[in-house]
């Protein structure tokens, strides 16, 4: 647990260092005109966009060093045993039905689950989980490292990244326009930016960032039934459909936040518009029609 806020609060302020550099570099004078009264819209766009792009795009080019550390994934270099042998065979068979680079191959500790991460289709990272070697057959296994090789041949990683930054910009851009809204209107702040409107800006960025991650989520949700189709194309529809049912028929062990959009399965079933991935039901219906 240590380890993940570690890793997220490290990450976060890598962004914001970063970021901070990239302003200065382009020339960022600050989101206010000179009289420090009204907002200047081009320089607030300016930051919005480093802050929303460059956020995303620095949490892609790092996501599988994060991902390593904050599942304890072990990279299979030389494999130990006939397990291990087989889960790097199948994988490259894989990748090369699928016509992408032969991802770096992990096998983590916990419940049944696996993902895949990495910045482009011929440097990923495709990870299992021990609980679910040890609960699926061969056919089955094999069905879900083909779903996390259809997700890097789809491009999906850089697609969501895309997608994050876009919402991102928005989020940052209009929340900074409602704060300063409240600040000179209801609360008559007439320079600058007041205690009260700096609550204000984080308060919009919280609620414009639960809004923008619904439709985050919707996308994640449309690649995942994707991800299947592109696995019951390199395998079977009934070997997918057969490894989603013990999955389903499993308390599937939830990945860290970093990659959990990533993983086989996952999302808050309480919630249904904030879930990463469809229900298991709807994706075996989906394949079986």
């Amino acid at each position: 647990m240590f380890k993940r806020v570690f890793l997220f609060l490290f990450t976060n302020l890598l962004i914001i260092v970063l970021m901070s550099i990239v302003l200065r570099l382009v020339g960022f004078s600050g989101y206010f005109d000179a009289q420090g009264i009204g907002l200047d819209y081009g320089q607030l766009a300016l930051f919005a966009a480093v802050f929303g792009f460059g956020g995303s795009f620095i949490s892609l080019f790092i996501s599988k060093w994060v991902a390593k550390r904050a599942t304890g994934a072990r990279v299979i270099d030389t494999p130990r045993g006939p397990q291990e042998e087989w889960l790097m065979a199948t994988t490259r068979k894989l990748a090369e039905k699928a016509n992408v680079g032969m991802p770096e191959v992990a096998i983590f500790e916990g419940g049944p689950n696996a993902f895949a991460t990495g910045w482009n289709r011929n440097n990923s990272l495709v990870a299992v989980s021990t609980g679910l070697l040890q609960s699926m057959d061969e056919t089955q296994a094999e069905a879900v490292i083909a779903h996390e090789v259809a997700h890097v041949a789809n491009g999906d990683m850089v697609t969501l990244t895309l997608i994050q930054g876009v919402v991102n910009t928005f989020v940052i851009f209009f929340a900074r326009i409602a704060g300063h809204f409240v600040d000179r209107v209801i609360l008559k702040n007439e320079r600058g930016r007041s205690i009260g409107g700096f609550i204000a800006t984080i308060v919009f960025q919280i609620a414009f960032g639960v809004l923008a991650s619904i439709v985050v989520m919707w996308f994640s949700r449309l690649r995942e039934y994707r991800a299947d189709a592109g696995a019951a194309d390199l395998t079977s529809p009934e070997a997918m459909i057969s490894a989603l049912r013990v999955l389903g028929g499993q308390g599937v062990q939830p990945l860290p936040e970093q990659v959990a959009a990533f993983g086989i399965n996952g999302g808050p079933k309480w919630m249904a518009l904030l879930r990463s991935h469809p229900p298991i039901e709807k994706r075996i219906a989906a394949l079986s029609a």
